[in-house]
């Protein structure tokens, strides 16, 4: 498999306990409104500005294979992201496995083979100079994003070998400052339908940048109808290289899991959230859980059990994560906004527009200068037994590699090692004891009761 060429570097992340560890950088949307031009002219299969207003549409698709935007001069890198349609999931069958609902794309459903180019001269989206600046081979997700430098250059284009079929919107995000507003919904159904498949008033960027008018988050969309907590893990790989390069995992999962009422999965539900939790940091990404909607019980015949809710929150404790939206209660509180056909889904289109303002009210103190301000909810700030820190340092621990083998200095007492190969699987967890590795490259993470750290290292 071919993969991008553009190289993401994992850095240390070394953060307290507290809600500012988490606060975001802005990352402006600077192709709001603007045209999209395919193969030299301005798109004329529908309005042309439709691609890039942040809202997708059922009637919003073009077959494409050349476009681009001008999007002006200025920034000096960008992140651009893409979203095309399927069958509404975000990968198939080929990539993520769901045994209930096999998604089967059809040919030219995802944008793949490809290579992203920037000009300061053209006029037209083909004409004029063009640097190449990222090349992409496979690429078997509906929605995804990559970082391009882009200094004194107006515009960026991408040119496909064959035709995506059902492109619906084109991005463009100012990450000159570093700006890290960048967010991937990975979940089920549930958010397959309510975050993108429903067409809503206000989703969650736009609802975010309502209340913080410098900020506009760039949005992917990951639900993926019938998958399951294992059906994700196994499938990290693609997760990882797909949309690791975002700065937030929202995670919505649990209903198929929970299917039927009883608790038989949760022990397993558990280690497997875990196991995306350490997947996530060892990337630099901040998971952020939602607790799992509730069903109507009267049409649906079952309700989730409580002990899932109890897991959620304590991995959300334990992991020292921001607290994500509380589903569960809220439609609990509003079946009306279930569906009526199975009691479980979100309805059309008022379940999902709660969906994306619960997500955009549970996250909003990650925006503010004080992120724990009126949020006790938040771990480390007020309700919780964690301190809030300024200005401490902490001792990094030391990775050496010897070989095959591994060892880590400056551990302290609860200090927790992951150890992940480049896909994103977990071939170690402990404090001591690492087993000789093979060859290749890992990521090293150590978390403790209020620091993270990552690093890469490679074994010969």
């Amino acid at each position: 498999m071919k993969n991008t060429r553009v190289l993401q570097v994992l850095g240390v992340a070394l953060g307290c306990a507290c809600g500012s560890a988490f606060a975001i950088t802005a990352n402006p949307n600077v192709s709001l409104g603007k045209n999209l031009y395919v193969a030299g002219a301005v798109n004329s299969n529908w309005k042309p500005e439709v691609y890039t207003d942040g809202t997708l549409d059922f009637n919003q698709v073009a077959s494409v294979s050349d476009f681009a935007l001008n999007v002006g001069e200025g920034p000096t890198k960008l992140f651009i992201t893409w979203e095309t349609r399927g069958d509404e999931a975000w990968a198939s069958e080929e990539f993520v496995h769901a045994a209930s609902c096999q998604h089967s794309f059809a040919e030219g459903a995802t944008l793949k083979n490809f290579k992203v180019m920037t000009s300061a001269n053209t006029t037209n989206g083909v004409d004029g100079d063009w640097e190449t600046v990222a090349e992409v081979g496979e690429s078997g997700v509906t929605s995804r994003g990559l970082a391009i430098d882009f200094a004194g250059k107006s515009w960026f284009r991408i040119v496909a070998e064959s035709p995506v079929k059902n492109l619906e919107e084109v991005g463009a995000y100012d990450i000159s400052n570093g700006g890290d507003d960048t967010w991937f919904f990975m979940g089920t159904s549930i958010s397959q339908m309510g975050m993108k498949q429903f067409t809503v008033d206000s989703n969650f960027a736009q609802l975010i940048h309502a209340r913080f008018a410098d900020y506009y988050p760039a949005m992917l969309r990951g639900g993926i109808g019938c998958v399951t907590s294992q059906g994700v893990v196994d499938a990290l790989k693609y997760y990882a290289e797909y949309v690791g390069n975002v700065k937030f995992w929202a995670i919505e999962m649990g209903t198929n899991d929970a299917w039927g009422g009883s608790n038989t999965n949760v022990e397993t539900f558990t280690k497997n959230l875990q196991t995306i939790i350490d997947t996530a940091k060892a990337h630099g990404i901040t998971p952020i859980i939602a607790r799992m909607i509730a069903t109507n019980p009267e049409i649906a015949k079952w309700q989730v059990h409580q002990d899932y809710l109890d897991a959620i929150d304590k991995l959300t404790k334990d992991n020292e994560l921001p607290a994500g939206p509380d589903f569960y209660n809220y439609f609990l509180k509003h079946p009306e906004e279930l569906s009526a056909s199975d009691g479980v889904h979100p309805a059309e289109p008022k379940g999902g527009q709660s969906m994306h303002r619960l997500w955009a009210e549970a996250v909003a103190p990650l925006y503010k200068d004080d992120p724990c301000a009126n949020r006790p909810d938040v771990v480390g700030c007020g309700g919780t037994s964690l301190p809030k820190m300024h200005n401490v340092n902490f001792a990094l621990p030391r990775v050496n590699v010897n070989g095959r083998e591994i060892s880590i200095s400056g551990l302290r007492e609860n200090d927790r090692v992951t150890i992940m190969d480049a896909m994103g699987h977990v071939v170690w967890n402990g404090s001591t004891g690492i087993p000789k590795m093979r060859a290749g490259n890992y990521f090293v993470n150590v978390r403790g009761a209020n620091s993270n750290y990552s690093t890469k290292i490679s074994v010969k």
